[in-house]
C-alpha cells in the first residue's frame, strides 16, 4: 500500500521537475532553479529511503529529512515568488502542495518522536 506522503511526494516532485524546466527554458536560471529541484525531489526520494531503513531510528531519520527538505522548498519557492519569477496563482497552488506535505511529515515526525519518548520511559 502507497503511503499518501509517499504518493504526494511524488506528484509534487514532477510539479517540481516541471518548475525547474520552465525557469530554465524562460529565465535561463540555473541557480535558483537547482535549488529547488534538489529539495523539492528530495523529500520523495527520503520517504523512499525510508520504507527500506535497517531500523526505527534510521526511519525517523529519513522522515526528518524529507520534512528539512519540505522546509528548504517553501523558502525557495517564496523566494521565487518575491522576485516575480512565478506568479502569484502558481505560487499559491505550488505552495499548498509543499504545505500539505509540511503537515503530513510533521505529523509523522511527532508520532515517531512521542513513540520514542514512550520508549524511553518503559526502559
Amino acid at each position: 500500500m502507497v503511503s499518501p506522503a509517499k504518493e504526494k511526494s511524488e506528484a509534487f516532485a514532477i510539479r517540481i521537475v516541471n518548475l525547474y524546466k520552465y525557469l530554465v527554458d524562460t529565465y535561463k536560471d540555473y541557480t535558483i532553479a537547482k535549488q529547488v529541484l534538489r529539495s523539492g525531489t528530495s523529500i520523495g526520494a527520503n520517504l523512499a529511503e525510508a520504507e527500506c531503513a535497517i531500523s526505527k531510528k534510521d526511519f525517523t531519520a529519513k522522515i526528518y529529512i524529507a520534512l528539512k527538505e519540505c522546509s528548504e522548498t517553501r523558502f525557495w519557492l517564496k523566494l521565487l515568488y518575491e522576485t516575480e519569477y512565478i506568479d502569484q496563482k502558481s505560487y499559491e497552488s505550488i505552495n499548498a502542495d509543499c504545505q500539505e506535505l509540511m503537515r503530513i511529515l510533521s505529523a509523522t515526525t511527532r508520532t515517531l518522536m512521542k513513540g520514542k519518548e514512550e520508549e524511553v520511559k518503559k526502559n
